[in-house]
């Protein structure tokens, strides 16, 4: 694997940490800004939001330009989204600070997988995009806690300030060592490339990847008043649960990236079914510490275990725009991120419990298996045809059927 790959990696550690950060900072912004908590909350359906929006925007507005000056160019404006953030004496400077974050970390998501597809082949897709989404594992891992921890004893801006440190040294990475990827001989035209949206196959996977992350985050976005208020455990294990989810996020993604290229479907069917199994069985031992914590742990294996072969079919089959496939992609996981946890509140205010949230993911994990079966079908049939006409001219039509 190409050593710039593991930089991207580096970058989507910051990205991510920003992305994440919040949930644990949300109190004292509140308080600073003198907001609600649920008006602070609205931060990060801000970030969500923008980077749905901004990742086929900005892969649009960046089709001609070389790739690696948008990725310096979008690291840039990410880096100085936090030093606003940092610096913000208001909420609605703050609030625009993440909508800018976030459109620079969608357009950065977007350019930065299509580069890294660039520089691999076919058959190791899925694994140079386990290296991308390894840097999100990690920033659930290390960089969302140390987020909590700073804004805990130095103050939230702490929070931004390291980020922007972190996105400098990405920036210092991509400048240095990102290799300068020639656009091809024939610039890509705007119609030919929206031209990958008549697929069924595009959006089944827009479909499937929505659906499977939206499922895991209806309940994993409501897992500390799920782990303190039905679990009974101490406020104080909550991150240590949620740091539990981050590790499993970095096993399933490991995992999940060296066998997908070979397995794709396989990976898609049994890790979709996975987390299935692990909702059902969280809603139905919500009241049991030792099995929710257990089950937060493999829940981060069996949501990331998936991720990169939700990556790698987009580009499998919308590789005539990678570009616009890694847009697409972070557009899908973003709905997910934000449908999954409003299906979630809903069933809270509906007076079900925090322990129906589960059964809610799990109906929309349930669903997504269906969808992958019938893209697997659509596959099976197309590879049929393709080989009845690569068959010879003398071979009876039904031989070739």
């Amino acid at each position: 694997m190409p050593l710039a790959v593991y930089i991207l990696g580096l970058s989507v550690f910051a990205l991510g940490t920003s992305e994440f950060m919040l949930s644990g900072l949300l109190p004292p912004i509140a308080d600073d800004m003198d907001v609600s908590i649920p008006q602070a909350g609205l931060l990060i359906s801000a970030f969500a939001i923008g980077m749905v929006v901004g990742a086929p925007l900005l892969a649009v507005a960046t089709l001609r330009l070389p790739r690696k000056t948008t990725l310096v160019a979008l690291i840039s404006v990410f880096g100085l989204g936090q030093v606003a953030g940092a610096l913000a004496t208001s909420y609605e400077v703050l609030f625009v600070s993440r909508v800018v974050s976030a459109l620079a970390c969608a357009g950065f998501w977007a350019v930065g997988a299509a580069v890294a597809i660039a520089m691999v082949p076919v058959t190791a897709r899925a694994r140079a995009m386990a290296v991308m989404i390894g840097g999100l594992s990690i920033a659930n891992v290390l960089g969302v806690p140390a987020g909590a921890f700073l804004g805990e004893h130095l103050g939230w801006r702490s929070a931004f300030w390291a980020v922007g440190g972190a996105s400098a040294v990405a920036l210092v990475g991509v400048v240095t060592l990102i290799p300068r990827i020639p656009l091809p001989e024939r610039r890509p035209r705007l119609r030919g490339e929206l031209a990958i949206y008549r697929d069924r196959q595009v959006w089944l996977s827009i479909v499937v990847t929505a659906l499977a992350a939206g499922g895991v985050f209806c309940a994993f976005s409501y897992l500390a008043p799920l782990l303190t208020d039905v679990a009974g455990l101490a406020d104080g294990w909550v991150p240590t649960v949620l740091a539990l989810f981050g590790v499993g996020a970095l096993i399933g993604t490991t995992i999940g990236g060296r066998v997908a290229d070979a397995h794709l479907f396989g990976v898609l069917l049994s890790g979709i079914t996975a987390s299935t199994v692990l909702l059902a069985t969280l809603a139905v031992f919500a009241s049991s510490p030792a099995a929710v914590i257990v089950l937060s742990l493999l829940l981060g294996v069996s949501a990331f275990y998936t991720a990169p072969a939700l990556n790698a079919r987009m580009f499998n089959v919308a590789g005539a725009a990678p570009t616009l496939a890694g847009a697409t992609t972070t557009a899908a996981f973003n709905l997910g991120n934000t449908g999954g946890p409003w299906l979630g509140g809903t069933v809270i205010d509906a007076d079900l419990g925090y322990a129906a949230t589960a059964w809610a993911g799990g109906a929309m994990t349930l669903v997504a298996i269906v969808f992958v079966v019938v893209s697997l079908r659509l596959h099976g049939r197309s590879r049929v045809v393709m080989g009845a006409m690569a068959a010879p001219a003398d071979v009876d039509r039904s031989q070739r059927v």
